[in-house]
């Protein structure tokens, strides 16, 4: 997601639930991991608040205070859930904790990834991100080929940095606006789609050395 879901539109409900329709367990366990806001409480608090109402199991991961057994925590999951902010913080962490591994396991078993901004750049190969000053690029996993900007739409800033960044070769990839998600299976987008209206999802490369930027069909989601 670009931007959106539980944190940023509260009574806008349909990113969240379109998460959730994709786990095939009745009544999933889904997580949520607020690393990239240092465990904000109030940005936990929000997602329990969001979650405890719907059909699913919610639980968080902590790597300031995580669980006694890690991979087990994680393989009790099936739905991850990101939160936003410091995406060079999160990479950091979870690679020293060796979350980023357990989370590509879960990922090639089957398990929903998911989560905006920091929550949404983390699973490219790289992307545009503010996490250590003025837009700039920063590699990232690389469970999904190429790049990603968030917040197309939100940030003055985050379409030209993003044209520029590719101009002068970084990997062609997608950009959402708030409110836009980007549905990959198995690596490839599925669909692009949005809780608002006018949110729209792009496909960003660099055609004979100019950039080109494609709007992607994104669904609105009644």
């Amino acid at each position: 997601m670009g931007g959106g879901g539980f944190s940023m539109e509260p009574e806008n409900k349909r990113l969240d639930h379109y998460i959730l329709q994709q786990c095939r367990v009745e009544k999933p366990h889904i997580c949520f991991i607020p690393t990239a806001s240092g465990d904000a409480e109030g940005y936990i608090e929000r997602f329990y608040k969001a979650f405890e109402r719907e059909n699913c199991v919610p639980s968080h991961l902590s790597l300031f205070s995580p669980p006694v057994d890690l991979e087990k925590f994680v393989k009790k999951q099936d739905i991850f859930y990101v939160g936003g902010g410091n995406t060079k913080n999160l990479l950091a962490l979870w690679k020293e904790w060796g979350l980023d591994v357990l989370l590509r396991q879960a990922y090639d078993e089957g398990k929903i990834l998911a989560g905006l901004s920091a929550g949404s750049l983390c699973w490219f190969e790289e992307g545009v991100t503010d996490s250590f000053g003025p837009l700039k690029e920063l590699e990232c996993l690389g469970f999904l080929q190429g790049s990603h900007c968030p917040h197309y739409d939100g940030e003055q800033e985050r379409r030209p940095a993003y044209h520029k960044l590719v101009k002068n070769g970084l990997k062609p990839g997608y950009a959402a606006d708030d409110g836009a998600a980007l549905h990959f299976i198995d690596g490839r987008l599925h669909k692009a789609v949005s809780s608002r209206e006018m949110a729209r999802a792009y496909y960003v490369e660099k055609l004979e050395g100019e950039v080109v930027e494609r709007e992607l069909e994104t669904l609105f989601l009644k």
